[in-house]
């Protein structure tokens, strides 16, 4: 029987999808879901709101989102969050702990009604020793994301609001593969923005008008367009 799922997988090593955005170099993945099933992955229905694993929890499964979004999120004190990033639609999250062995450094949460996919670590590891396509293709993603927490640290250690809003949206708009000539929805609340950034929300919604009074961000029935 292992045998017979394992000439499978190898057969489905071809139906590994992956989005390279040739503008940005940013890289979006997505393995195919009959390829993680064969592997032993299973479904999981999540709530809008529900947990799906908590900052410090040891990490033992590969997730993948088959509809809907998650973020990922840490929050202090004080509950105030700090939004890490979403996850849409085919996306991977929360993958360096099953490398590192250390425990998740964020809580994940569903944004929406959502459908998981996930595969156990061992059987995850197993499978990226195993095809080296894939391998691969996570060292070209965790290195892209790794870009993208740099740059956006950067502006937020060494710069004010204005130029954290404009990096963060822009840094949105790089990785969608949206040229720099096209309009582009930003698909983020104010409130989402004051927290990914460190900010008040009436900090987010002030420097929004500025930039809009400034002609570099366009607004249409409350929605921001760059």
């Amino acid at each position: 029987m292992y045998i017979r799922l394992r000439n499978q997988a190898i057969r489905l090593v071809a139906t590994l999808v992956l989005r390279i955005l040739p503008e940005s170099k940013s890289i979006a993945m997505m393995i195919d879901c009959d390829l993680l099933l064969c592997w032993g992955a299973i479904h999981r229905k999540v709530i809008k709101g529900q947990a799906i694993f908590y900052e410090g929890d040891n990490a033992l499964f590969y997730y993948q989102v088959v509809r809907g979004r998650v973020k990922m999120v840490n929050t202090n004190e004080e509950g105030k969050e700090f939004i890490q990033g979403f996850f849409g639609d085919g996306d991977a999250f929360g993958e360096p702990p099953l490398f590192d062995g250390n425990g998740y450094p964020a809580t994940a949460i569903a944004e929406e009604d959502t459908i998981l996919i996930r595969l156990r670590k061992d059987n995850f590891l197993q499978l990226l020793k195993d095809n080296f396509e894939i391998h691969f293709a996570f060292t070209q993603l965790l290195a892209s994301r790794l870009r993208f927490k740099s740059i956006l640290s950067k502006e937020l250690s060494c710069h004010g609001p204005e130029p954290r809003i404009t990096t963060l949206i822009h840094l949105f708009k790089h990785a969608s593969n949206v040229p720099d000539h096209m309009r582009y929805k930003v698909n983020l609340t104010r409130q989402q923005i004051a927290d990914m950034t460190g900010l008040r929300v009436e900090t987010v919604i002030r420097v929004i008008r500025v930039l809009y009074g400034k002609g570099r961000v366009l607004l249409e029935k409350g929605k921001i367009y760059v």
